[in-house]
C-alpha cells in the first residue's frame, strides 16, 4: 500500500472477538458498504435471536444506552459494562426482545454500551440512535 510517506504496513489482521456461538457468522468482505453486506449473520441466527422464552431465571442487569458497535465485527452482541464476563442476555428495546450475547466492556458502570448492527437491525432501532436498551442474563 502506497501512504504519503512511501510504503505502509498492511493492517494487522483483526482477532476474532470471544463468543459463545460455536459456529460464528464471518467477518464482513473488507469491500462491504452496505448494512446488508455488514451484517454477516445468516437466517439462523437471525431466527435464534428473535425466539424468545420467558425465563424465570432470567435476572435484569440494568438499563443502558447504547450506540453501534464496530459493523466490522459480526454476530448478534451487546458489550456492556453491566457484565464482567462472556454470557448469553436478552435485550429488550421499546417492545422488541432478542436473546444476544452480553460481552464484558471492561467500561465504568454507566458508562455506556455498544451494540452490534446485526442486533440493532432485530430490534428495529434507528442505526444513528442511541436507544435505551433493558439488559437481562439468561
Amino acid at each position: 500500500m502506497q501512504g504519503f510517506f512511501g510504503t505502509t504496513p498492511d493492517a494487522p489482521a483483526a482477532i476474532p472477538a470471544p463468543t459463545l456461538n460455536p459456529t460464528p457468522p464471518p467477518p464482513p468482505p473488507t469491500s462491504a458498504t452496505t448494512v446488508d453486506q455488514f451484517d454477516t449473520t445468516t437466517e439462523e441466527d437471525r431466527a435464534a435471536a428473535t425466539e424468545v422464552e420467558a425465563d424465570d431465571a432470567a435476572q435484569e442487569l440494568g438499563v443502558t444506552i447504547a450506540s453501534l458497535g464496530s459493523p466490522t465485527v459480526p454476530g448478534i452482541w451487546l458489550e456492556t459494562p453491566l457484565v464482567t464476563e462472556l454470557t448469553p442476555g436478552q435485550i429488550t428495546y421499546q417492545d422488541k426482545t432478542i436473546n444476544v450475547e452480553l460481552r464484558p466492556s471492561g467500561g465504568a458502570l454507566g458508562s455506556g454500551s455498544q451494540i452490534s448492527l446485526a442486533a440493532m437491525r432485530l430490534l428495529e432501532a434507528p442505526l444513528t440512535g442511541l436507544p435505551e436498551i433493558t439488559v437481562f442474563t439468561r
